[in-house]
């Protein structure tokens, strides 16, 4: 291979980088830390790789990898865009006021060691992004938990605006018959559509959102594997399944998560903020490692809104529209119970 075409390949390497790194929402400032090693690593090589198999290299790179491994909130969010690395054990997650709200509030509440801390707002590439703890900093190659709480994911004022200006749609429609054929009425499959408010309504039933008060998003185990097909996970056996799978059967990371559930609950029932807020789309991240470290936080709140003086909520009373009522603490409730179940009697 002459030099010329090293040359050419090492550029074409720079894209296929940079690429990724866009993709991944890095910063290309990113890219000057680490072009230099891995453009003479790889332009070192590929006088006798073949191109096809210098890109795989690329994607399985040292930098690549281990990025992916360091930070498998990436993967298990769903919603790369969103997140950028950040330093010194911090993340930057896009900018939302309703979150940044919360958590200003939430800094001063009795909840401030279930959140992740908050440093304010800050600002790369021309775009504003709420500055936090990275939850995984202290963990040694992590298996995390996503679990979405509440008897509903959608708020009221959204429900509301839906029915004010009503529109079919045909991409609703087509999720609905992909997960479930029979799910459309006569009507809805004439049209080939359904209204959002239908929908809406629909998906919470697929799974134990509505009769648990709380659903699985998402679980990334530390040999890597990443399963988010929990759609229709909607039964306490089901759940109890996935959660054994998760924890690899070990009863102390049950108990210690049981454990950090139980605070939790009790902080929640005497929090200020937790009662006079409505917490919808919000999540519970589960953390351990190898050395049986186990945490939980409350994370997501760009659907946590206040509800208007002197109305307060228990978050256990059943959802009436109009109510506000959430079901987190049902949620958190059963979720207790299903862990408390999977430990066995004679458990230390």
């Amino acid at each position: 291979m002459t030099v010329s075409s090293v040359c050419t390949e090492a550029r074409a390497l720079s894209r296929c980088v940079c690429d990724w790194l866009r993709a991944h929402s890095l910063s290309l400032s990113v890219w000057s830390c680490v072009s230099i090693c891995v453009l003479l690593h790889y332009c070192s090589v590929c006088q006798t790789k073949s191109w096809k198999k210098l890109k795989s290299m690329v994607h399985y790179s040292p930098f690549v990898v281990s990025f992916k491994k360091r930070y498998p909130w990436v993967q298990l969010a769903g919603h790369a865009g969103s997140f950028q690395a950040g330093e010194n054990g911090k993340l930057l997650k896009k900018y939302c006021e309703c979150e940044q709200l919360c958590l200003q509030k939430l800094m001063h509440d009795s909840l401030r060691p279930f959140v992740p801390g908050y440093y304010g707002i800050v600002q790369r590439d021309n775009q504003d992004y709420n500055l936090m703890d990275d939850l995984l900093a202290d963990f040694d190659s992590p298996s995390i938990m996503d679990c979405k709480m509440g008897s509903r994911t959608y708020l009221e004022e959204e429900l509301v605006k839906a029915r004010e200006r009503p529109k079919l749609r045909k991409d609703m429609y087509e999720k609905m018959v992909a997960v479930d054929p029979s799910a459309p009425t006569p009507e809805e499959r004439a049209q080939q559509a359904v209204l959002k408010p239908r929908y809406m309504q629909w998906r919470e039933t697929l799974s134990s959102t509505a009769t648990l008060g709380f659903r699985i998003e998402g679980i990334k185990k530390a040999d890597g594997t990443c399963n988010t097909n929990f759609k229709k996970t909607k039964h306490k056996e089901q759940v109890m399944k996935a959660l054994e799978d998760f924890v690899d059967g070990n009863v102390q990371i049950l108990k210690s998560y049981l454990q950090k559930l139980q605070e939790l609950r009790g902080v929640l029932e005497h929090s200020e903020f937790f009662r006079s807020h409505e917490v919808v789309g919000s999540s519970l991240l589960f953390v351990h490692d190898c050395t049986g470290r186990a945490r939980v936080w409350m994370i997501d709140f760009g659907k946590t809104v206040p509800v208007q003086p002197p109305l307060t909520l228990d978050h256990r009373t059943p959802w009436v529209e109009g109510n506000r009522e959430d079901g987190y603490l049902w949620g958190l409730d059963n979720l207790i119970l299903i862990f408390s179940s999977m430990l066995p009697a004679t458990a230390p």
